[in-house]
């Protein structure tokens, strides 16, 4: 007879369940489920805060479709890692937080760290649960990965407490169920998918926005594929990027103010009327604007805009509806309209505008000056992960994206200090890339002891600190008795942390300094920081509405 602890069975379980990574931080009770696990053949990653821990596994779960696993101690540390559980619920991402916790025999007795973490979970989860013996572990994990991925996909809560870890069972005792496959694509009505076309035929001025749900869906092929037979301008969300190719002929996104405002019909694919689209409302949408919504929550449908038509299900499967309809009866957008040439002059309006900032030589420079010197050294398929305001904002229209899921940033949630647990969970899932952090300086300062991580497991990962001293820009000098809320040390060298645990750092103040510095640390064999300073006072081109349309 073979008798298997709890430990084993959570990483056998989750191991059969296509868990592949783990991130977290060790300690009581948890240790032995990190040691398992990497038995089980599974990759673990010691991070340096669970917050970094639970980013990265949600992280992984929106590249691979396969929920990334969290794994952190009782009561504190389960708190801190509700941060990534909150950022893969507002996202739409799979993940699995496994949370330490008291022996089971001590509730309510003030037990070590005791919490009621389930509770604390649940807002954010969409499945919680705590298993009630050693050997209904399996029951319990294959539950878990299959609410994570199935429907919407989001986060889930497991609650390990301490005598389940180290109890036992008699392996015959136990059932480990079968792998849950992946998540059966529905299909839409065939009436709606003709209504959607019909839809986009009648319209004047149409506009497709392509979202991360379709990224994904891993729905690409069919989104290209619908693109270029209808030739309809589409312009992508910021984790839209990638599904079709930014250098694309028919993306409108160098115009996507003017393109919100004035189309009269929208079809949103795996994309959400939230602030990121401004809710779809006037003044950034027209108060008459008809929308198409493709979405896997039913629940989103019609929310904040009226929906004409509705197409629930899978984005990848929908597309491909549509794509079959196009084949037997074509059709294709006009080329020569007078809203295509509306949307071509604004575009070009906005690159000259653009081109003007990042030709601009002064010093301190700009953050168009900087990006579009990464952007001209950047490897075609890199994997980019952005933070930080204006830093996120700029480089999301200056450097382009090719491939989809090539571009992670603060999502749905705004989250800031996801950058680099981001970038790290990127290049464990795709070793033979390039991944990049691009950072400002206050975002870089939420997670920056997880370079450590990048030295210890020797991912060569850059990192891009675009550094104005503090929150939207602090001064160049400080008064220690007058200190700004929004000041941080300025000219601070950041750089020198690569350069503490044996990675490359470079400090930048000038465009001179910049490519040479660039090139080097893209083409390093290590981890690297570059740590660039810009003038304190730059922004963002000029825009036609204020932050939130306020």
């Amino acid at each position: 007879m073979t008798t298997l602890d709890g430990a084993t069975l959570i990483a056998r379980s989750l191991r059969q369940q296509g868990v592949d990574y783990m991130f977290g931080i060790v300690g009581i009770p948890v240790v032995p489920v990190a040691i398992a696990f990497q038995r089980e053949g599974g990759k673990f990653f010691g991070m340096r805060n669970e917050q970094a821990a639970s980013y990265a596994a949600g992280a992984v779960g929106y590249l691979t479709g396969r929920p990334g696993a969290c794994l952190a101690v009782s009561g504190p540390g389960m708190v801190h890692a509700i941060a990534g559980l909150a950022n893969a619920w507002a996202n739409g991402w799979p993940m699995i937080l496994l949370g330490g916790a008291n022996d089971s025999y001590q509730n309510g007795q003030g037990a070590f760290q005791e919490a009621p973490q389930i509770e604390a979970a649940r807002p954010f989860a969409k499945y919680c649960a705590r298993p009630d013996s050693t050997r209904r572990i399996p029951f319990f994990i294959e539950q878990a990965v299959r609410h994570s991925i199935y429907g919407r996909p989001g986060p889930v809560y497991v609650d390990l407490p301490g005598d389940i870890i180290t109890g036992t069972a008699e392996e015959s005792e136990v059932r480990f169920p079968p792998r849950c496959p992946d998540p059966p694509r529905a299909l839409a009505p065939e009436e709606n998918v003709r209504a959607a076309l019909e839809l986009l035929k009648q319209a004047e001025r149409p506009l497709v926005i392509v979202g991360k749900g379709m990224a994904y869906a891993r729905a690409e092929d069919e989104v290209r594929e619908f693109i270029d037979r209808t030739r309809l301008p589409y312009l992508p969300t910021p984790m839209g990027k990638g599904v079709i190719p930014d250098d694309h002929p028919l993306s409108v996104a160098p115009a996507r103010s003017f393109a919100l405002q004035n189309a009269d019909v929208v079809f949103l694919m795996g994309a959400r009327l939230n602030w990121i689209l401004h809710f779809g409302l006037p003044p950034r949408f027209s108060p008459t604007v008809k929308t198409i919504q493709l979405d896997i929550e039913p629940e989103e449908i019609g929310n904040n805009v009226p929906c004409t038509v509705p197409l629930v299900g899978d984005g990848k499967a929908i597309v491909g509806q549509l794509n079959a309809l196009l084949r037997s009866e074509p059709w294709e957008y006009p080329s020569e309209t007078t809203w295509w040439t509306a949307l071509r002059q604004k575009a070009a309006e906005n690159e000259e505008m653009v081109r003007q900032m990042e030709n601009d030589d002064s010093v301190p420079m700009g953050y168009y000056r900087v990006l579009r010197e990464v952007r001209e050294l950047l490897p075609k398929d890199a994997i980019v992960a952005s933070e930080g305001a204006n830093t996120m904002d700029i480089s999301r229209t200056v450097i382009p994206n090719y491939f989809p899921r090539h571009r992670l940033d603060a999502g749905t949630f705004g989250t800031m200090g996801v950058g680099l647990a981001q970038a790290i969970a990127a290049q464990v899932v795709h070793p033979d890339k390039k991944v990049v952090a691009i950072e400002g300086d206050s975002a870089f300062g939420f997670s920056g002891m997880e370079v450590e991580v990048m030295a210890r497991y020797r991912l060569p990962i850059t990192v891009i600190i675009v550094n104005n001293n503090g929150i939207s820009g602090g001064p160049t000098q400080l008064d220690p008795n007058r200190v700004p809320p929004n000041a941080y040390l300025p000219n601070a060298h950041y750089e020198k942390i690569a350069e503490a645990f044996g990675g490359k750092g470079w400090f930048v103040t000038t465009p001179q300094e910049l490519r040479p510095a660039l090139e080097a640390a893209l083409n390093s064999d290590t981890f690297s920081i570059v740590n660039i300073m810009i003038d304190t006072r730059a922004g963002r081109k000029p825009q036609q509405f204020a932050w939130l349309t306020r």
